[in-house]
């Protein structure tokens, strides 16, 4: 972690440790993301009507009375924004780019009410031939509030190589 002294006082600048550089990372490092969230009926509704999602399955209160499930499924685009946005922090907060999201798999339902937690291992790391950049591979999955894995995903972005002095 970079400190500063200023005035007789250290100061932690959270902008410092947001995201990690290539060296950073290591295959098989574990990251748990916190905290989680807690999915409301208006992240579900907003997320679905402003990516013009209508279908009932995730809007419409009665129609899915008689569903198989008996109650609105949130949208699973927003679950999985969610997993990757918990991600940031902890692993792609420095990325130059984000490159490619693979093998995404909706593995159990999520419910308005529902709580998402995820968690992140680091498959791959490959330094890119200019040697000032690398390319992290993960898998990231979502949990719910049951300990239930609810979605799984893997992605790859491109982070900059740690800068000289850091």
């Amino acid at each position: 972690m970079i400190t500063k002294l200023i005035m007789g006082k250290t100061i932690y600048d959270s902008k410092d440790t947001f995201g990690g550089y290539f060296e950073d990372f290591s295959v098989g490092n574990v990251y748990k993301h916190w905290p989680g969230k807690t999915i409301t009926e208006s992240d579900n509704h907003l997320f679905s009507l402003i990516t013009m999602n209508t279908s009932p399955l995730h809007i419409d209160e009665n129609y899915m009375l008689n569903h198989k499930h008996g109650k609105i499924l949130v949208c699973g685009p927003l679950v999985i924004s969610l997993i990757v946005g918990m991600s940031v922090s902890d692993t792609s907060g420095k990325a130059v780019a984000n490159l490619e999201y693979e093998s995404v798999k909706h593995l159990d339902p999520v419910f308005i009410g529902d709580t998402i937690y995820s968690q992140s291992e680091i498959l791959d790391c490959t330094q890119t031939s200019d040697k000032k950049h690398g390319i992290v591979y993960m898998e990231s999955v979502g949990i719910n509030q049951h300990d239930e894995k609810i979605l799984s995903l893997r992605r790859r972005f491109l982070v900059p190589c740690k800068p000289d002095g850091v």
